[in-house]
């Protein structure tokens, strides 16, 4: 499929921004000028059933197919946050951007065990300000306003494809290109442990203090600080 894509500068450098469950290109609206202003050229993506791009079946492979046909390969920078980073993992063969961050990545979903129901997290797309404001202290009120917005064109049956890998360890084998493990402290993704096992293989892992799921929209400076050397 091919997706909707948002494009900011005209820099000789290419840079793809890959969005988290529930969000769209508009989630990246600091991210994207601030990367223009470095020279990039920046294309941000809606993944199916979000946003702008069309609705369908559901699964992991089949947003990191839609990144495959949509997106350039041999970009100089790519970051997924989230779903948006398992995406980018499974894609990242097929792009072979030169750098790739992984920001607070979805390589370890919650299953019935831990609590988590897929019919309540669908829910959550009827989540009022309160509740999101609620949630995330520390966001400006235009990333408030843009979550009530891509929350009511999001297709929550998207949420059904992930269902099957609840529970399981996503954790990539190794790197395929050099690649940045950017964490929210705690992750509730990447757990200490799994941090570690990520060293092991090859992938540098950063925190940003203090900063929640969503880095970018949490503490952005904190966020760009935490990509020195990878932009």
């Amino acid at each position: 499929m091919q997706l909707h894509t948002r494009s900011w500068g005209e820099g000789d450098r290419v840079a793809l921004l890959v969005h988290g469950i529930m969000a769209d290109h508009r989630t990246w609206r600091r991210v994207g000028p601030a990367l223009a202003g470095l020279g990039y050229r920046v294309l941000a993506v809606d993944l199916r059933g979000h946003g702008a791009s069309g609705r369908g079946t559901y699964s992991p492979q089949l947003f990191a197919d839609d990144l495959a046909e949509t997106l350039p390969a041999g970009a100089e920078l790519a970051i997924g946050h989230s779903l948006g980073g398992l995406t980018l993992s499974l894609a990242v063969d097929r792009l072979r951007p030169a750098r790739a961050v992984y920001s607070d990545p979805a390589w370890h979903l919650a299953g019935p065990e831990d609590g988590f129901a897929v019919e309540t997290f669908a829910r959550f797309k009827f989540a009022s300000r309160e509740r999101v404001r609620q949630m995330n202290p520390r966001w400006e009120d235009a990333d408030v306003d843009i979550e009530l917005e891509t929350l009511a064109a999001w297709d929550e049956s998207t949420v059904l494809g992930l269902a099957p890998l609840t529970g399981r360890d996503l954790l990539p084998a190794a790197p395929v290109v050099p690649s940045l493990v950017q964490l929210a402290d705690p992750s509730f993704l990447i757990s200490a442990q799994r941090a570690a096992v990520l060293e092991s293989r090859g992938f540098e892992v950063r925190s940003v203090a203090g900063a929640g799921h969503a880095i970018h929209r949490d503490d952005f400076d904190g966020f760009m600080a935490s990509l020195d050397g990878w932009l």
